[in-house]
């Protein structure tokens, strides 16, 4: 694992995630928070489907929502099950990026959802994953609740990420790649 040594608390830290860096650097501000959701969808253009709008993310928790608007809606008139796939995919996937270890990646494996309710609003999508130690190459769980503007639920899945050591050492090279 590759550490930085964090001067304010006098401890050694594990280096940060260059998208959870960039997200701290960006998220201060609305205009910030859009920028970091265009370069999102810019590394992975499908996402540009549901113009997700970023609230929060941190190790183990990310926050992404999207409008009920007319290309995401089915022809009854909410929100298409496939598009909430969507935002429950990036969600997860966000999460996942700014959890694991940079010495480590990700790519989905599976999916299993529900869809509890319909959408006739706006929906947010929490995703969660709490798991702190990091072996090898492993697939993991990420829970995702998608919450309509009123609070309830209408999705709930998760996400089967595999999860592995990077090839060859974590420098700056590979890093770069990472996504956004």
């Amino acid at each position: 694992m590759r550490l930085t040594y964090d001067r304010a608390a006098m401890i050694t830290a594990p280096a940060e995630s260059p998208v959870l860096a960039r997200w701290r650097r960006l998220s201060r501000s609305a205009a910030g928070r859009w920028l970091f959701a265009r370069a999102v969808t810019r590394r992975a253009p499908y996402f540009a489907t549901i113009a997700p709008r970023m609230l929060e993310l941190r190790p183990c928790l990310c926050r992404v929502s999207m409008a009920k608007r007319r290309r995401v809606e089915n022809h009854i008139g909410t929100v298409h099950a496939l598009a909430m796939g969507n935002l429950v995919e990036l969600a997860a996937g966000l999460v996942t990026e700014v959890t694991i270890p940079i010495t480590m990646r990700w790519i989905p494996r599976g999916m299993t959802i529900e869809y509890l309710k319909p959408a006739v609003t706006g929906v947010t999508a929490a995703a969660r994953l709490e798991k702190s130690t990091w072996d090898g190459a492993e697939n993991v769980g990420v829970a995702v609740s998608v919450q309509d503007t009123a609070g309830i639920e209408v999705v709930r899945a998760v996400v089967t990420m595999y999860v592995s050591p990077r090839p060859g050492p974590a420098g700056p090279a590979q890093l770069s790649s990472a996504m956004p």
